[in-house]
């Protein structure tokens, strides 16, 4: 094999591709068995009917405490004819799930019994056949079916089967799937080499491999098991040698994970065409598009991207469904709700997005927060609540139209969501963390979409509450002028978060010899800004004003990340020379620090959310000493005045 670019021709659309893998894999009986212990069982799916070998009960029992009797004998008792009963002649004292003496077909209880010595008993009612007594067989008769093939164990069958007399049952083996992990880029975080150079010695260029793990975690969720191939290098012969030598072993499934998309170095079609045949290269959906269908010697074999979200996307809709045909299972639905977005969201037409989202409930109405859409971004599906599909034929969502999300958490743990929006920083995370550790049932989501941005999305009423840092550039204030401007018909209470350090982040012993903003218009200084709305992107235009820089004259001015630690990473890895941050972030990455302000950080919150259930809790964790105390810990804030309460004069 030649290197040579892949080029997607005959694309399918995602309904086309499931067509497809469900016209060519039957797949049925693929599966042996194998005899377990019906405790052992729990989980599995049955290879075989299971008929019950004995009765339940498998005797006539009392169901009551009291006296057995034949109800015959007991015809005629009333209150104003009571009938008496001699115990060991026609009466038998019985305890529940005792047999039932011979003779008897009914049992009185206890308490409608009235004794006059121990040997006679009287009653003031009949009885009739079968009255308080379990019939043998009243919960399993012999040779009925207990559960058809393919059923699956749970633990309330356990009781069942063993009721029934049954204590070992046939179950289908698990679906084999090899995981192939492919690139001259990856690195096996597992390997001895990696253990010794440790991951602050990753080159760059290097990856580690992390998809193949992932991949057979969610083989195993849908109730398979899997082998993971060692690491392969971008080789098409020794892949092509694996995948030969994986088909004489008892694989049912076999993915190669990288390779699939249009590189020059990507092998995964090419191996595929040369052992067998290419069903599907390409499917119109995003992330997930370079996803490859194959089929060798009758065995369905796939190429799966190499970007994480992409590959879970890919796995989820080919993959998954054919792992519960072959185990002969209904593939379960995530459950569905109606959302709202809280913006536009544009997509592309001719694609089906499976776009994650944050989800949160705000006056009873649940709201769509979009998570960035990189395929590369893991974080961006686990941490989303929720995944929003947008068809193929429409170019996006508007802002507030009802649409329906699959649920990655439960509805009701959506419902205790805190939603936050507006200005990122450090001290949220640890926030986040301490409520959880005190109240595990509420969580607090955060979108950074910089302060005015969060006085915005209170003013539609989409969030809880606000972060804000907006400086008053007439009297020095924080917040407070802002919030009349844009709020002024909206009650909210302002809570104060913490006194943080902002300033220039720069790399480890100031390479370019940066002393303060002044330097920021020097030729030979690359700079990351924050993007606009933001409370650093005001200070920094506050700054430059004051100083009489020119925004233009500053290289960098116009690229804009949307966190602290987005931009510190970016002076980290090079790729600029300076941004405007918080000390925490420079410190969190061991990066330099020039102190230019130390500011106010606000929590903005509508007066209607304030004496809530959810937003007392986090008032409580903010004014806790532990709280105080980890945020300390981080370098450059001051928790001296963290939860007052801050008077807005309207």
């Amino acid at each position: 094999m030649k290197s040579s670019r892949n080029i997607y021709l005959k694309m399918k659309t995602l309904e086309e591709a499931k067509e497809i893998l469900d016209r060519e894999f039957a797949l049925s009986g693929v599966l042996s068995d194998e005899a377990t212990a019906v405790p052992d069982a729990v989980g599995r799916v049955l290879s075989r009917p299971v008929t019950a070998a004995l009765s339940s009960p498998n005797f006539h029992s009392a169901a009551m405490d009291g006296i057995a009797v034949n109800a015959k004998t007991t015809y005629g008792a009333s209150e104003t004819h009571p009938k008496e009963l001699t115990i060991g002649h026609n009466a038998f004292y019985v305890n529940t799930g005792h047999v039932m003496p011979e003779g008897c077909d009914s049992v009185i209880m206890i308490e409608h019994i009235h004794a006059l010595d121990k040997k006679r008993v009287v009653i003031e009612a009949p009885t009739f056949p079968w009255q308080h007594v379990r019939k043998m067989g009243e919960d399993i008769v012999a040779t009925e079916l207990l559960f058809p093939q393919n059923h699956k164990i749970t633990p309330y069958c356990v009781g069942a089967l063993l009721s029934g007399g049954v204590f070992s049952v046939n179950i289908k083996k698990k679906p084999q799937v090899l995981i192939i992990p492919t690139g001259s880029e990856l690195v096996d975080w597992q390997s001895d080499t990696f253990k010794k150079v440790g991951v602050q010695n990753l080159k760059p260029g290097q990856v580690l491999e992390t998809n193949a793990y992932v991949l057979g975690k969610l083989v195993e969720s849908c109730g398979g098991t899997y082998t993971r191939n060692t690491l392969l290098t971008d080789d098409p012969e020794l892949i092509q040698q694996v995948v030969r030598e994986s088909l004489t072993k008892e694989y049912h499934i076999i993915i190669m994970v990288g390779g699939s998309s249009a590189g020059s170095e990507d092998y995964s079609k090419d191996v595929i065409s040369s052992m067998g045949e290419v069903l599907v290269h390409g499917v119109t959906i995003m992330p997930g598009k370079p996803v490859i269908i194959g089929k060798i010697n009758e065995k369905p074999v796939f190429g799966i991207p190499g970007y994480p979200v992409s590959a879970i996307v890919a796995f989820e809709q080919f993959v998954r469904p054919l792992i519960y045909k072959l185990l002969g299972q209904p593939e379960p639905q995530r459950p569905v709700v109606q959302v709202q977005p809280v913006r536009k969201i544009p997509s592309k037409l001719g694609v089906e997005e499976f776009l994650r989202v944050k989800l949160g409930t705000v006056d009873d109405r649940v709201l769509a927060i979009p998570m960035p859409r990189g395929a590369g971004c893991i974080t961006s599906i686990t941490e989303a609540d929720g995944i929003i599909r947008i068809p193929n034929h429409i170019e996006g969502l508007n802002e507030n139209q009802p649409v329906t999300a699959e649920l990655l958490r439960p509805l009701s743990s959506i419902r205790n969501t805190i939603i936050m929006v507006g200005s990122h920083d450090n001290t949220i995370d640890i926030l986040a963390d301490q409520i959880r550790a005190k109240q595990p049932d509420i969580t607090l989501s955060s979108s950074h979409v910089g302060s005015l941005g969060g006085l915005m999305a209170i003013k539609r009423g989409t969030c809880h509450l606000a972060g804000s840092h907006l400086l008053d550039e007439v009297d020095g204030s924080y917040n407070i002028s802002y919030i009349k401007k844009h709020l002024p018909d909206i009650p909210v209470i302002l809570v104060h978060l913490v006194l943080r350090d902002q300033g220039l982040i720069i790399p480890p012993d100031n390479p370019k010899k940066i002393r303060g903003i002044d330097d920021l218009r020097r030729t030979d200084i690359v700079f990351i800004n924050r993007q606009p709305g933001s409370g650093t992107r005001i200070l920094l235009d506050y700054k430059l004003k004051e100083m009489g820089i020119d925004p233009s004259s500053i290289q960098g001015y116009d690229n804009d990340e949307f966190t602290h630690m987005s931009v510190a990473v970016a002076v980290l890895n090079g790729s600029v020379d300076v941004g405007l941050g918080i000390y925490a972030a420079a410190k969190a990455l061991g990066l330099d620090f020039i102190p230019v302000v130390t500011e106010q950080y606000d929590l903005v919150i509508p007066e209607k959310h304030f004496d809530s259930e959810k937003i007392q809790i986090l008032l409580e964790a903010i004014n806790s000493q532990e709280f105080k105390k980890r945020v300390e810990a981080l370098g450059g804030y001051s928790t001296n005045r963290t939860g007052e309460i801050i008077q807005i004069d309207k």
